[in-house]
């Protein structure tokens, strides 16, 4: 299964391998369109710094960026390096100031905030003449997603263009024009926390109703890339459904979510450039999997059942499977198969060490489970919030999902980077923490009535005699608290961790926000909002 991906991905990292004469026809159109916007950054480079920076924004928002990572990263540094930055951030716009400083953040540029206090009076409030300008309060709001601790300016920046531009909403003219439906989805869904790819797809839309202000040859790359990478996750999704249907889990362990199909979409948004394609396989198979391991702890396995599995993937042996119960030896043997595949196209890739990170974070997680089923099962457990959350951050996978999405990234995964990461750095463990939360929240209430150990929120509620919106809303505090921690981590330039990593920690804190927005479990009840983004990323085409 791995051996076909692998020779796809393998040494040719950059090759998406598609077929057909009409792909490869768009895979030229796509070469040439690249080279024109290559050549629009270079061009650009001699103007100032605003048409540069809204190029940049233009790309990212579009999702093309990742094609010209090594010519925007040389635009940055120009624009940081240089004396002329400076001036501009004194001279100019509250957009282009907004705008500067969140690209320079967002690609690891640690610009001081105090930039933005030449907007304020002098009672330390925004000016109300900044009421007038929409584009830029958006791009104020925009920067605010990615402040770090200890930065009041951007806390005031955050409720003061949060509640003008909710104001502005309740304007029908407004909300209908062009910019006010980028302001109202923005509301909705910032930008710094959404799902790059699913944000994409969006914003193409957007960019079409902008034809005096974006170029047609940015567009037009847009639109094609998104379809060509769109056929290719197709492909894949096809080809890992065929592999889902043949263990044929829904009428062995009838009892587990099916959830494969989300599980993709998840770790799409992780990481969909065509180049983690290994990575991709690898991840979705073993996020599917631990989705049935989950189900097998919180819904199915009795307590001694639980203690004997957890027992066999401490040994990780097939010469375990005998021990367990029939429905347990299924999923234990397809996991040990799927882990020693992969192994297998890692060894060939010189990278043997990988697979051995990915199953100790395993262990790390069904540990994890069995303690809250020892709290559920043995004594109805209810324990502080900071127990609760040393254990909950392990159980919440996302440890293990971090952990697993290096494995098929290649060589720029050293094992100096999986020692970083089972290390429980803070940006990890701050998302860890979001995702733990999160969860908790939008799924506590359907948990509780089908039985289940407590969450964050019943924990909080017994040790502060809270209520359950007292409980949400200090919970949703700490998430706000860990963003800080994951924006610090994964902004900040790093000689050891790669960016890609850092962009894969950001990227799984941003699926945890979207896939249970609105105190929603869409993963679980995936008959929602859940069945329109998969809709919109793998079967809705874009328009010609």
């Amino acid at each position: 299964m791995f051996s076909d991906a692998s020779e796809a991905d393998g040494n040719k990292r950059k090759s998406a391998n598609f077929h057909g004469s009409a792909i490869h026809a768009s895979l030229d159109e796509v070469e040439k369109l690249k080279d024109k916007v290559r050549k629009f950054l270079k061009e650009v480079q001699n103007d100032e710094p605003s048409k540069v920076l809204n190029l940049i924004d233009a790309l990212q928002r579009l999702g093309v960026s990742y094609h010209f990572e090594i010519e925007i990263e040389e635009a940055m540094k120009h624009i940081h390096d240089h004396e002329i930055i400076l001036s501009f951030l004194n001279d100019h716009r509250l957009h282009d100031v907004a705008l500067c400083f969140r690209l320079l953040r967002q690609g690891g540029y640690n610009l001081s905030s105090d930039v933005f206090t030449k907007f304020q009076n002098d009672e330390g409030h925004f000016k109300s003449s900044l009421m007038v300008d929409v584009k830029g309060m958006l791009s104020l709001y925009d920067a605010a997603h990615v402040r770090f601790h200890g930065e009041d300016v951007l806390e005031k920046a955050l409720i003061f263009t949060t509640t003008n531009l909710t104001s502005m909403m309740k304007s029908s003219t407004f909300t209908c024009s062009p910019i006010g439906r980028q302001v109202q989805h923005s509301l909705e869904q910032p930008f710094h926390k959404g799902i790059p790819r699913l944000e994409a797809r969006r914003f193409i839309s957007l960019y079409q109703e902008n034809d005096a202000t974006w170029n047609d040859i940015v567009r037009k790359l847009a639109k094609l890339d998104f379809k060509l990478v769109q056929a290719l996750h197709r492909q894949e999704l096809c080809d890992i459904s065929r592999w889902w249907k043949k263990l044929d889990f829904a009428l062995k362990l009838p009892f587990a979510r099916d959830r494969l199909v989300e599980c993709y979409f998840w770790i799409v948004g992780t990481y969909f450039e065509p180049s983690y394609a290994l990575a991709r396989l690898f991840l979705t198979k073993a996020a599917v999997l631990t989705s049935v391991v989950d189900d097998i702890y919180d819904i199915y396995g009795t307590i001694d059942e639980l203690k004997l599995f957890t027992d066999a993937f401490e040994r990780w042996d097939s010469s375990c499977v005998n021990q367990l119960p029939g429905y347990m030896k299924v999923c234990y043997q397809t996991i040990l198969d799927e882990y020693d595949e992969m192994d297998a196209v890692m060894n060939k890739e010189e990278c043997s060490y990988h697979v051995y990170y990915a199953k100790e974070a395993m262990k790390d997680l069904v540990r994890a489970y069995l303690v809250e089923a020892k709290w559920y099962h043995e004594d109805r457990y209810i324990p502080k919030i900071e127990e609760y959350l040393s254990n909950g951050l392990v159980s919440s996978a996302y440890y293990m999902i971090a952990t697993t999405s290096l494995v098929g990234m290649g060589k720029i995964i050293s094992k100096e980077v999986f020692e970083w990461t089972r290390g429980a750095p803070k940006p990890l463990r701050a998302s860890c923490l979001i995702a733990r939360l999160i969860n908790d929240v939008g799924s506590h209430q359907f948990e509780q009535r089908r039985g289940h150990v407590a969450s964050a929120v019943e924990c909080f509620m017994k040790e502060y005699g809270a209520s359950k919106q007292e409980a949400c809303n200090e919970i949703n505090k700490m998430v706000e608290e860990a963003w800080k921690d994951v924006n610090e981590g994964c902004l900040t330039r790093s000689t050891v961790i790669p960016r890609p990593l850092l962009m894969a920690i950001l990227n799984l804190t941003r699926m945890v926000l979207v896939v249970y927005k609105y105190e929603e479990d869409t993963y679980t009840h995936s008959d929602t909002r859940m069945k329109e983004n998969v809709a919109i990323l793998f079967i809705d085409p874009i328009d010609p």
